[in-house]
């Protein structure tokens, strides 16, 4: 078996392992993940539900995104470091934020969604695949 990736919130009350290679890993620059993020973007990493093992008990809340589905984004209470995501539409996933996991180097992203709201002042990657909102499919 892989290396678990594993990672958590920074006081340590939440933690996650997961079994498994991420099936995508992205750079998202929508305005929910600027905000949550308080930069240009969020970073992730989603994973199959099934090979997730989360403990310690986190805060969530919902938002609708622009395809006017709800995902449902969790953090710790004591740290409020936001450490995961979920999505109403999609229960078979869980996305992780890059920056929680234990070994960020192991974060190696394949595309940028949401360039639409990329700004000047927070590049990335130009070789990495670009969409200008969310690929579906």
């Amino acid at each position: 078996m892989d290396k678990p990736y594993t990672g958590g919130c920074a006081c340590g009350a939440i933690r996650y392992s997961i079994a498994g290679e991420p099936l995508f890993a992205n750079h998202c620059q929508c305005r929910d993940c600027q905000r949550e993020s308080g930069t240009g973007h969020g970073s992730y990493a989603t994973f199959p539900r099934a090979g997730v093992t989360v403990t310690g008990d986190a805060r969530t809340w919902d938002m609708t995104g622009d395809s006017g589905n709800v995902k449902t984004r969790a953090f710790c209470p004591e740290c409020g470091v936001a450490v995961y995501m979920t999505f109403k539409a999609m229960p078979d996933i869980f996305t992780i934020r890059a920056a929680s996991l234990d070994e960020p180097a192991r974060y190696r992203p394949q595309a940028i969604t949401y360039a639409v709201r990329a700004y000047d002042w927070d590049p990335l990657d130009s070789s990495l695949t670009t969409f200008q909102t969310m690929p579906s499919g």
